[in-house]
């Protein structure tokens, strides 16, 4: 049995990353090999040493939405709303703390002008007039262990530089090391890039509770992989070069593609044990211990490896999570 704590660590506080660098490419690059366990301290901007040409690199280009929205209740009482999805109209269904909002019950925005009715249970429908009214509200939705309120410096940085469908309600992380000037020197250099979508939803931050994890489910994401995109994942299959996933999100969605689905919901949940299809090369972040991200990069390093890894990585002390450092598994 796959047991959850299989996948547990002990992390100091302090590398958690507060805030992103200010040059995406100078975060550091922990790269190791599945073949032979060696392990380099390398920079970011670094990755252009480990392409070879006709390489295929894919990006997610989801587009996170400021989805998170801090009014207060007509008593006074401060609320936290997260939008998860729109439903109809300018009905969303929603997260909102405190749970104890009753329905019928309106939250204050903008000091009194916007307001948001509970609809429904984890609903919110709106007064405005239209979609855009309604983000204008929000500001980025920075997970729980960044300690800080999202600031203005957010808009830019929890965000990839590809970004492009909106839809995301946390950014994918991996990619956000990328500027633009690196990803021109990697086509320069003859790397094909091919771009899929995934919006990144709550499931992602749905905690594993089962011990045998294998119980576990993952909630399904919307996502789409173009006809450009399929066109180019078939050419690297048919020459033999090799698919690089940027994130999990990436290696869920080509993995997702490899049984046959071009689009809809994603829900693959891969651990230790699952046949990869397509992925032959990994770049993610540091994950949380016990998360279904940390179990991905477990299955496709290996146990003992991705252990290795990550307590290499504590002692050098790389920044962790969302705002942290790379790794790249070759």
């Amino acid at each position: 049995m796959l047991k959850l704590s299989d996948f547990d660590y002990k992390l100091p506080k302090e590398l958690i990353a507060q805030y992103p660098l200010v040059k995406r490419e100078d975060a550091r690059l922990l790269v190791i090999s599945r073949k032979t366990g060696k392990i380099e301290h390398r920079i970011f901007k670094d990755i252009r040493d480990y392409f070879q040409k006709e390489d295929l690199l894919v990006l997610n280009n989801t587009k996170v939405l400021p989805s998170r929205l801090l009014g207060r209740r007509i008593s006074g009482g401060k609320v936290e709303v997260l939008l998860l999805k729109r439903k109809n109209g300018l009905a969303f269904s929603a997260l909102i703390k405190p749970a104890r909002i009753k329905i019928g019950e309106k939250i204050i925005f903008n000091g009194g002008n916007s307001y948001g009715t509970l609809s429904d249970r984890n609903e919110l429908t709106f007064n405005l007039k239209d979609v855009e009214s309604v983000y204008k509200l929000g500001v980025m939705p920075l997970p729980p262990y960044i300690k800080r309120n999202s600031e203005e410096s957010d808009n830019l940085y929890y965000q990839t530089v590809f970004a492009k469908e909106e839809g995301a309600i946390a950014a994918p992380t991996a990619g956000l090391h990328f500027s633009e000037e690196l990803i021109e020197e990697i086509k320069l250099a003859g790397v094909n890039i091919a771009y899929i979508t995934l919006h990144v939803g709550l499931g992602t931050f749905k905690p594993v509770k089962s011990e045998d994890i294998t119980q576990h489910r993952i909630d399904p994401e919307s996502f789409s992989v173009s006809q450009d995109a399929v066109n180019l994942i078939e050419e690297a299959r048919l020459k033999e070069r090799r698919i690089l996933a940027v994130g999990t999100t990436v290696c869920r969605t080509l993995e997702t593609f490899a049984s046959g689905k071009k689009e809809g919901e994603a829900d693959l949940f891969i651990y230790p044990g699952y046949q990869f299809k397509l992925v032959d090369c990994l770049l993610t972040n540091f994950h949380l211990p016990c998360t279904t991200l940390l179990m991905l990069v477990h299955a496709f390093l290996g146990q003992e490896l991705a252990k290795k890894a990550y307590q290499e990585a504590i002692e050098k002390k790389y920044r962790f999570y969302s705002y942290g450092d790379a790794m790249l598994i070759i």
